[in-house]
């Protein structure tokens, strides 16, 4: 069996991908060993893991402005991700994006080992963007434009999600929710949204139907109080695949990994990207994308009621659309791909 190195990470968007495809390989009987980045959210889920790994320094370049200190980190990570690889020896890279996964998957291209890049959003982040151009493969999660030279490496193979889904009659029960009322989901990725926290609320009530509003681990004590009415339910964290299969519209950001989850499980959403100053645009072009599709709309905070209402109605058509983006399989792809190579 062949030895790989997965890398990326820094946040969930590029790591949780990655453990994914690195469960699928152990599976079918590879060894697998982890690069990630010190500091990032792999740093504290990879001993849980069993994973063999290491961490090294990952310089977070500004798209903004230049910081010294980020420019040393990522120096002195591009040199220790060598001796990783010296060490390790692998037939094979995995590079999930972010930060995180820039030293690994640049070093070991330069080596001569063959790279496999996979993107998350709809548009190229600056570390994919630079891994592109020596990746032997780019996986997309979904349609992204780009230039001829990079066409010719590139197909669709979904973002890999923890594809477990539950009836939606027992998911609401065991969420305390009646059977018999559209549920409403809204997320702010992991950490909330303070923006979807002040907004939403006030917005939603009037409606009267049933909310589990996810406000992030750090807001939790903050909005306690909105679960004076019965019907509005306050959480910092939920259990995504049981709260998506209990859930009847989605109300969220539109990071890559909640918009793929919201495939799987085929749950029509309305969305609110991040501005474009804060993300290079990543979330506007998922958010466009799936639009697109016919599975999501853009969200509009003065003709929310509306629009719950009018996709609740819709329900079926949404669902039927988000079928052809379902990423059902794609780390079983990812993996039959670094196989290849």
């Amino acid at each position: 069996m062949a030895r790989f190195l997965l890398t990326g990470g820094g946040t969930g968007g590029h790591f949780f991908p990655a453990l994914a495809v690195a469960e699928a390989l152990r599976k079918r009987g590879h060894e697998v060993f982890y690069l990630g980045a010190e500091g990032g959210l792999e740093a504290t889920l990879l001993p849980q893991s069993g994973l063999p790994h290491a961490l090294i320094p990952a310089g977070k370049l500004d798209r903004s402005a230049f910081r010294p200190g980020e420019f040393w980190k990522l120096r002195e990570g591009l040199r220790r991700a060598r001796r990783v690889l010296e060490e390790v020896g692998p037939r094979a890279i995995l590079s999930t994006g972010g930060y995180a996964g820039f030293p690994g998957g640049w070093v070991g291209a330069g080596m001569g080992i063959p790279l496999l890049l996979h993107e998350q959003n709809a548009k190229l982040g600056l570390a994919a963007r630079a891994l592109a151009l020596r990746a032997r493969g780019l996986a997309l999660s979904l349609p992204t434009p780009l230039p001829p030279f990079l066409e010719k490496k590139a197909r669709v193979v979904g973002y890999p999600v923890r594809e477990v889904r539950y009836p939606q009659g027992e998911a609401k029960r065991r969420l305390g929710f009646p059977e018999d009322k559209p549920l409403l989901l809204v997320l702010g990725g992991s950490q909330g949204s303070l923006e979807l926290n002040e907004k939403l609320p006030p917005l939603l009530k009037p409606l009267g139907l049933p909310v589990l509003h996810q406000v992030g681990p750090r807001w939790a004590e903050r909005y306690q109080a909105l679960e004076e009415e019965e019907h509005y339910r306050v959480q910092g964290f939920v259990d995504v695949p049981l709260a998506m299969s209990a859930a009847d519209l989605l109300i969220a950001r539109a990071g890559a990994g909640t918009l793929a989850e919201a495939a799987f499980h085929r749950l029509p959403a309305l969305l609110f990207p991040l501005d474009p100053k804060l993300d290079g645009g990543a979330q506007r072009a998922n958010a466009l994308a799936y639009a697109r599709s016919g599975g999501m709309a853009l969200g509009e905070f003065g003709r929310l009621g509306a629009q719950v209402m009018e996709m609740l109605e819709g329900k079926e058509r949404y669902q039927k659309a988000l079928s052809a983006l379902s990423p059902e399989g794609a780390a079983g792809r990812l993996a039959d791909w670094l196989e290849a190579l």
